[in-house]
């Protein structure tokens, strides 16, 4: 499976530049992982088609300090970032409240913050960024590594067998006590989650959550000793299971059991009380305000070494605080003050004027990982007819949005389903015939022409709803200003991100348009997922697509048995969905990453930065920096 390549188009009037900080089963498995928290980096094979792309930063990290706890050079990658140093708070920002403290109830709602719990799988933190991509949301086989798992294989086809680490302790608070974390955990996690057993017949909120099947597909999770999990599955498809398992996110991220049977009921299944929400991560919830804060503090009896550096212990950050700002401009604010140490989905206009007022801040330019959709209701007229579709298509001047509204740094191509950025995957714009991009290409006058074919010589009036923390906000008056050019008459309405998941997530909204948060289109994201989108019923499925052949694939690649299928499954559906205008599709711009000088090991790590739904990566990627005196 192959990584694909970023490329970062910067505008020419932009100041800030993208940042690289110089940053055994007794069974013959089909495919195995080891891992080891000491394990160092590997020479990057010359053959690799991952890249990154960096220019000259617009800030110089500075890392002299009198505490230190490396003291020599060892002649690899990570040297230039500088000495870990351990002490110091962390602030990042939250555009969301949290409202939930338990991967049982899944990402429906905003914002779980993976601080204090771990996960099976992590990534490989001692990888050349050169070589592995932090920055794109999906990440293949060949760059995870084990957390909570020390290793895995397949020992059979649809049989997974994890070995969880040993030596692993909860933390020492009731009721948990600080015991030692053993493969039972791991099976009451998903017991729980699937109904399996545990006293659970029923599967959890997180598996109603997102009509992603996988966790259905979860047959059995049996301990056949403290450390050994196997695990059945419905499907043999390895790339499936993997994908999914080791994806950042609830299915894999591990709470206390003793936690869950003292604070839960059968009527009230999940843990909402921070009080309650133990995990085994590197970081204790120590204190929360609503819609104010959420306080971690250093876990004394954390587990992990930095594999860059096995000596060390994390965390190196005694604190971590995360502000709740919804206010983009109240954020940018707190930056420029320095009460921010990081925060993410900062426009490119809006980076560009931080440099002007702040140059040592540093800015990390990197394509948003869900591409900017509006996403029509097709079970309803007039969108369920495809000339109408096509008609706000030919509405939408793509060239100019790119050139003038995000001044020139962003690919003015219409989205695929699937990212450029993930070569080998999908069907890039690049390849669609003449006659595809031409229904793509800004054509005022053959919209009209289309909307008077389908009955509506006059054009109509419609409605959208907007995420009122989505980016870009102010993007849609442009679309509603080129709507109104051929006819069509688009009134805007804003909901805040609870009440929008509420009512659009959850299928029960009655508007005809809707631009979400992070977008329909997750360009980024793992294959088989994609496929899942559209499928009747699946979450993010806005535009309530009911098409047996989208369906269909989503089955075939549930049972493909190599990864070629799968690619040709994604590619076919990609280009369906194109011909058929599900989506109205805008562009994938660049959003910047904004961080402090004194912040160090942050190198644009996607999960690390809390967005709308959380860093799902906060329990690595936290532990792991460290403050500089500033």
């Amino acid at each position: 499976m192959n990584k694909g390549k970023i490329w970062v188009i910067l505008t020419g009037i932009l100041v800030i530049s993208l940042v690289l900080a110089s940053c055994s089963s007794s069974t013959t498995p089909l495919i195995s992982t080891t891992t080891s928290p000491s394990s160092t980096a590997t020479t990057p094979s010359s053959t690799t088609t991952n890249s990154i792309t960096t220019t000259t930063p617009i800030a110089t990290v500075t890392t002299s300090a009198a505490v230190t706890v490396t003291t020599s050079s060892t002649g690899n990658w990570w040297d230039s970032l500088g000495i870990p140093q351990y002490g110091g708070t962390f602030i990042v920002r939250d555009s969301s409240d949290p409202i939930f403290w338990d991967p049982n109830q899944g990402t429906t709602s905003p914002t779980l913050i993976f601080a204090n719990m771990d996960s099976l799988f992590g990534t490989m933190w001692a990888k050349d960024p050169a070589v592995q991509n932090y920055k794109l949301g999906y990440w293949d086989e060949t760059f995870i590594s084990g957390d909570l798992a020390n290793s895995w294989e397949f020992t059979s086809p649809g049989v997974l067998t994890i070995h969880v680490r040993q030596g692993i302790y909860w933390p020492n608070v009731p009721p948990v006590n600080g015991r030692e974390f053993t493969a039972a955990d791991v099976v009451f996690h998903f017991d729980r989650a699937c109904g399996l057993g545990d006293g659970y017949t029923a599967p959890a909120n997180m598996v109603y959550y997102s009509g992603d099947a996988f966790l259905t597909t979860i047959k059995s999770a049996t301990a056949t000793d403290n450390w050994t999990v196997v695990m059945t599955f419905s499907t043999q498809n390895p790339e499936y299971i993997l994908e999914n398992i080791e994806a950042p996110g609830c299915d894999s991220t591990i709470e206390d059991p003793e936690a869950v049977q003292a604070y839960t009921t059968s009527s009230n299944p999940d843990i909402t009380n921070w009080h309650n929400s133990i995990g085994i991560g590197p970081f204790l919830v120590t204190d929360f305000v609503d819609t104010s804060s959420v306080t971690y503090t250093k876990n004394p009896t954390y587990w992990a070494v930095d594999e860059r550096h096995p000596q060390n212990k994390l965390p190196y950050i005694n604190t971590v605080k995360v502000l709740v700002i919804p206010n983009l401009p109240t954020a940018e604010a707190a930056m420029r003050a320095g009460k921010i140490d990081l925060m993410d989905l900062v426009p490119a206009a809006d980076a560009a004027g931080m440099n002007q007022t702040n140059p040592s801040i540093i800015g990390i330019a990197t394509p948003i990982p869900n591409g900017l959709t509006i996403d029509p209701r097709v079970d309803k007229a007039p969108y369920s007819d495809i000339r109408v579709r096509e008609a706000l298509q030919m509405a939408v001047n793509l060239q100019q949005i790119a050139s003038q509204y995000f001044g020139g740094g962003t690919d003015p191509s219409p989205l695929p389903l699937t990212s450029n950025y993930m070569t080998g995957w999908g069907f890039p714009y690049s390849t669609w015939p003449a006659s595809l991009q031409a229904e793509y290409a800004y054509n005022p006058t053959q919209a009209k022409a289309l909307l008077a074919a389908a009955g509506f010589a006059n054009g109509f009036n419609t409605d959208l709803v907007a995420d009122s923390t989505a980016p870009y906000l102010d993007l849609l008056q442009i679309l509603q200003s080129e709507f109104a050019s051929v006819g069509v008459n688009m009134s805007i309405t804003l909901m805040g991100h609870s009440q929008f998941s509420a009512y659009v997530v959850t299928g029960h909204m009655e508007d005809a348009l809707d631009y979400r948060n992070s977008g329909s289109l997750a360009v980024q994201s793992y294959p088989i997922r994609e496929l899942m989108k559209f499928c009747t019923g699946g979450a993010s499925n806005d535009e309530m697509i009911a098409d047996p052949k989208i369906d269909g694939w989503y089955a075939q690649a549930l049972n493909a048995t190599s990864v070629d299928q799968v690619k040709q499954i994604l590619h076919d559906e990609d280009q369906y969905i194109a011909q058929q205008h599900y989506l109205i599709s805008l562009v994938d711009p660049n959003n910047f990453y904004l961080y402090q000088p004194w912040l160090n090991g942050y190198s644009g790590q996607s999960g690390a930065v809390c967005g709308t739904a959380g860093p799902l990566m906060a329990f690595e990627y936290w532990s792991r920096f460290w403050i500089t005196p500033h």
